[in-house]
């Protein structure tokens, strides 16, 4: 069976489909994933085909600085709108040829649209994975829009009030429809159309014990569990091993794909915050670059989460979705900075389940609030102790299993 993945986003946005990739290997499929040129070594790694989807997220959040300010909100709607424009271009522009040969599509959420109109053009089965609530629900707020409730009715009428209204995602969506020889749609029905559709399997890779299924969703929208980056064989430096040895664990600091372009100023506030915390740091340059320097402080590159988080004392991220399930896979407290999208979101739900003693936007972060959070965090015992039994009951899942069954399931029924 030729599988291919469609996922396009930052980092995290792509390093768990590597995982389930691996599995839908091991149980027989050949599998590629298609996503932008730099993701190409990572997906060569697992040893699935790479196809090629145009553009280059990093460039794009560099030039578009301002996300980081953005938050949730209008501005954060807004702000996301204009990303995903140019997200989406990349997607129309590539998805065909990407999906040539496919016996199933699986559609990472950016690839969504786009591939599940594919699918229906070519009458290849699709399958949607989300790594936020994806669906509307009166349980909790649209993920991608904060973490702040809305009421039941607005919490579950936002999306689909969103989808009538014009934007500027529907011209270009509309001109993909018709080189397809389908009807011209805007992304609002499109969307709708997938939530409403009962034969469309829509899988969440995240735990249920961090966010269970909500009870108004239809047949077909299911929490799984994790799907865990590809196990690498690293090697961590020794100049990383030695600063692990030297003294007790340090707490972890990074933003991943976030910041770009902000790196000095935020390395700033958090040597600042890890001085006056008392604490040793392993920070994590991530895309933002961050510059940060001090007798307990080491700045290091790339390196896996999950080898690098159970060495922690604690774990100050973004709150991306991948970020968090790394976090809480390793069973150590968290220090959430949201910045935009599902990230606050996470953020507070950390904070709900006892693993985390709160949060800082990062348009809001200063050197004396983290300090306390992170002083909370690594000196409060009940933190820890809840991770560790959060941990265990997560780990216990298996995400990727229900991936394999469901390509099992529409296959049989095409």
């Amino acid at each position: 069976m030729k599988i291919v993945i469609v996922a396009v986003g930052s980092r995290g946005d792509i390093a768990p489909f590597t995982g389930l990739a691996m599995r839908l290997r091991s149980a027989g499929h050949d599998v590629a994933i298609a996503t932008q040129r730099i993701f190409a070594d990572t997906v060569r790694a697992t040893g699935c085909e790479f196809r090629v989807i145009p553009g280059n997220i990093q460039e794009l959040l560099a030039a578009n600085a301002e996300w980081a300010e953005a938050g949730g909100g209008l501005r954060g709607i807004k702000v996301n709108l204009q990303l995903s424009r140019q997200l989406m271009d990349d997607v129309a522009a590539g998805i065909v040829p990407a999906c040539e040969g496919a016996d199933v599509l699986l559609l990472q959420r950016a690839a969504q649209v786009h591939g599940y109109l594919v699918g229906r053009a070519m009458s290849i089965p699709t399958i949607g994975l989300e790594l936020f609530p994806g669906a509307p629900t009166e349980e909790f707020a649209p993920a991608a829009y904060g973490a702040r409730s809305l009421g039941k009715w607005g919490n579950r009428s936002l999306i689909r009030l969103l989808a009538r209204i014009p934007n500027n995602l529907d011209g270009p969506l509309k001109d993909f429809c018709r080189t397809l020889g389908l009807p011209a749609r805007g992304v609002g029905a499109v969307r709708i159309e997938m939530t409403d559709d009962r034969h469309w399997p829509l899988l969440h890779g995240f735990s249920p014990e961090i966010v269970p299924r909500p009870a108004d969703w239809r047949p077909g929208i299911e929490v799984v569990g994790y799907w865990w980056p590809a196990e690498s064989s690293w090697t961590p430096p020794a100049e990383l091993v030695s600063f692990l040895a030297a003294g007790p664990a340090p707490v972890f600091v990074g933003f991943g794909s976030m910041a770009g372009g902000h790196g000095g100023s935020i390395g700033e506030v958090v040597a600042a915050a890890v001085r006056s915390a008392g604490v040793r740091a392993v920070v994590q340059a991530g895309w933002a670059g961050l510059d940060v320097a001090g007798d307990d402080i080491l700045r290091i590159g790339s390196a896996p989460h999950d080898w690098l988080f159970p060495r922690m004392a604690a774990v100050v991220h973004h709150c991306g979705a991948g970020t968090t399930g790394a976090g809480v896979r390793a069973a150590v407290p968290a220090v959430g900075v949201p910045v935009i999208a599902d990230q606050p979101f996470w953020a507070a739900r950390l904070g709900r389940l006892g693993v985390s003693p709160g949060a800082i936007r990062l348009r809001d972060l200063t050197a004396e609030p983290l300090a306390a959070l992170i002083r909370q965090a690594v000196e409060d015992p009940s933190y820890a102790v809840t991770a560790k039994a959060l941990a265990a009951r997560v780990t216990a899942e298996d995400g990727a299993a229900a991936v394999i069954a469901a390509v099992d399931r529409v296959t049989a029924a095409a």
